[in-house]
């Protein structure tokens, strides 16, 4: 097979022949060796992944990395520059299309029963054979019986005749009602026809299934529907990017983080993976950091030495330094650590932020009935607090929040705001922002018209670039080359820094990868100390920065719970009439899929604290317990604990390690006695340079 060819055909156009699905060792679906390039910029290099039947696998990294460009590959969209794709023979897959056509006048029923179309066509041939019955004798009969026999066969495998029921379970599963059947799909929004997308590709039940971003358009019930779906009716294998963590740990067994044109393959949930990328990303911060210890210790023997009796020694020193240099295959490490920039502080409101007294609100459809949001809805929102509004699409969410702020008036009712009020929204439309002011400029223009009076330093706002994974040349893209997800974290990055006493965040993470979301956690709950008011869908965002929740069923109804997401689904035993919106995680199957090794994996002991020894007076003329070995013996002790550590690192740096996670503790554990020693070595060395 050639460089970049795909083995075999695409099923969206035309579905290969029903059958069931296939369970065998080999894997069902490979990639192997891709390369792929936009232009001169590398977004795969020599990548492999296999696909096993029935394995559940997530695709996770930063916007960019190239999950869509592997996902499109292995679903024979995308031609990659180099490398094979190869499905096993017999064996159908199905992609989920991000901007899915439908011919013009089909309705939304009939594009989701597209997916049973091989079947349709199986029950139209099953018809024809019965009318043909009507007038055959002998051998005609026969063959008609034995064709009936056989097309009976393949339609039960298929899925019988529960066509019907199926096509209402999955489209009532993804949000729609009965009286949206019959709408045309090109009257129906870009999400309602990513939904119906998502419905054809479940109800078409390939044996690989590959999901690009599937909950973008689902709400709180519709993610629960698609994660038990996935988690305990679907038989085949998936192959999932999402940003739903919830989802994530619902539904996979293994994780794949594709990372500077590299995949890395961790066992388990999502839970899981951080568990184990975060004592990866920690082993590689530590060999970077000792590796550049030792390129400064070399530097001082060398300006010490260079011009005097060991010079000769200290020319070899430097060659082998600049080859070490060189050869050094250790990267700097990704951003680590929490969210430390220092927000300015907004005045203090009074006591009470929002204070609303029957609220009511209705619409007029195109039809004269009457869509009531929300009726008798009383709620008072105090300083400090965290609340998250949820609901489903359409229940009244964003119309709630614009009453609260008096941009509506209510049909019934009233609101009253507190005092000293700084509001902050972030819209899921943004505002006109100038294109070609860079990151830097835009915080620094956002701040100086939100607070004259305390402007951002270029420094500061390079800072606070960072601390939202702005990094480098990042810093200097301007807005209008961005894409979505990074125009959202300026905004956010902006917003949090204009000294806001209110924060009214719609939807803040649809366009954000998950390490900008949990930025944006970090930063809410570490930074910001006024009151928020969240519109979203991300239950791990909920939970993590809300402290009492207002429901929304959509029917007219609210429900107030005290808490975040996790602790309202066990608070409220009764769900709200016709609402699923609170249905818990199972997490007895969050912990079955969990890696075993790395939930019970011993936690690598603590490094030692960092010396506060100085060099300077009497702290220099103490004696440590190395003071009697020579120098010679000194600098080989210490190159023999930097050959053990960078053999340890070596091997810690190659992504196949982390796959057990038990070693990688245990090897964890070794390195972090070995550098304890090289320590007390090194201190003794430099106290004798100096």
């Amino acid at each position: 097979m050639h460089p970049g060819t795909v083995s075999h055909d695409s099923t969206h156009s035309t579905p290969a022949p029903i059958q069931t699905h296939i369970h065998s060792p080999v894997p069902i679906l490979t990639a192997t060796n891709i390369r792929h390039a936009f232009g001169d910029r590398l977004i795969l290099d020599s990548v492999s992944l296999s696909i096993e039947p029935d394995e559940r696998v997530g695709v996770v990294g930063r916007n960019g990395t190239g999950k869509s460009t592997l996902l499109r590959a292995m679903g024979g969209l995308l031609k990659p520059d180099a490398g094979d794709i190869s499905l096993r023979k017999g064996a159908r897959v199905g992609f989920l299309h991000q901007d899915p056509q439908f011919p013009k006048g089909t309705t939304l029923r009939d594009a989701a029963a597209e997916g049973f179309a091989e079947l349709v066509d199986l029950h139209h041939q099953l018809d024809a054979v019965f009318y043909d019955m009507e007038g055959a004798q002998g051998d005609a009969l026969e063959k008609l019986l034995h064709r009936q026999s056989n097309l009976e066969r393949r339609i039960q495998a298929a899925g019988g005749y529960a066509i019907d029921h199926k096509i209402d379970a999955v489209l009532h599963g993804l949000g729609f009602s009965d009286p949206q059947f019959s709408l045309p799909v090109e009257k129906l929004s870009g999400g309602q026809r990513s939904r119906v997308a998502l419905a054809k590709l479940l109800i078409e039940d390939p044996d690989v299934i590959l999901l690009d971003e599937p909950t973008n358009h689902l709400d709180i019930d519709g993610r629960i529907w698609l994660e038990n779906f996935l988690a305990d009716e679907f038989k085949g294998a998936v192959v999932l990017i999402s940003h739903d963590r919830y989802l994530l740990d619902r539904v996979v067994d293994r994780i794949v983080e594709v990372e500077r044109t590299r995949l890395i393959d961790y066992p388990g949930n999502y839970s899981a993976f951080r568990r184990l990328r975060a004592e990866r990303r920690e082993a590689h911060g530590r060999a970077w950091e000792a590796e550049q210890r030792q390129f400064k210790r070399e530097e001082a023997f060398i300006r010490k030495y260079k011009a005097g009796q060991r010079a000769k020694q200290a020319r070899g020193r430097e060659s082998r330094l600049d080859r070490a240099r060189a050869g050094s295959e250790l990267e700097k490490p990704l951003e680590r650590g929490t969210f430390t920039f220092n927000l300015p502080k907004a005045e203090r409101p009074g006591d009470l932020i929002f204070v609303a007294r029957d609220l009511a609100k209705r619409y007029t459809r195109d039809d004269g009935s009457t869509l009531t949001l929300f009726e008798g809805l009383t709620v008072t929102i105090e300083r400090g607090k965290r609340w998250g509004i949820v609901g489903p699409n359409g229940a009244g969410k964003t119309t709630l929040v614009r009453t609260l702020l008096k941009q509506i008036e209510p049909d019934a009712g009233r609101v009253t705001l507190g005092t000293r009020l700084s509001v902050g929204e972030f819209k899921q439309i943004a505002d006109d922002i100038d294109p070609e002011l860079t990151v830097v400029r835009y915080l620094q223009r956002v701040i100086m018209k939100e607070n004259p009076d305390r402007p951002l330093s270029e420094q500061e706002a390079r800072d606070l670039a960072g601390q939202f994974l702005f990094s480098g040349r990042d810093q200097e893209k301007e807005i209008g080359v961005m894409s979505g997800g990074e125009r959202a974290r300026a905004r956010l990055a902006a917003l949090l820094a204009s000294a806001k006493n209110v924060l009214i965040l719609d939807e803040p993470t649809n366009h954000l990868d998950i390490p900008s979301a949990e930025r944006l956690e970090d930063a809410i709950a570490n930074a910001f100390d006024g009151t928020l008011i969240l519109i979203s869908h991300d239950r791990a965002l909920i939970d993590a920065t809300c402290d009492h929740l207002l429901v929304l069923d959509g029917q007219g109804n609210a429900r107030v719970s005290h808490g975040n997401y996790s602790e309202c689904v066990d608070r409220l035993s009764e769900p709200i009439p016709g609402s699923t919106g609170f249905q818990p995680v199972d997490q007895s199957r969050v912990r079955q899929h969990a890696d075993p090794r790395a939930s019970n994996a011993p936690s690598p002991p603590a490094s030692p604290a960092p010396s506060d020894t100085t060099h300077n007076g009497a702290e220099k003329n103490r004696k440590s317990r190395h003071s009697w070995m020579p120098t010679d013996k000194l600098e080989s002790r210490i190159s023999e604990l930097e050959g053990q550590i960078a053999r340890l690192d070596e091997t810690m740096n190659d992504p196949a390690f982390w796959t057990n996670a038990i070693n990688a503790a245990e090897t964890n554990a070794k390195r972090d006695e070995l550098k304890a020693q090289l320590d007390e070595f090194e201190e003794e060395w430099l106290t004798r340079m100096d």
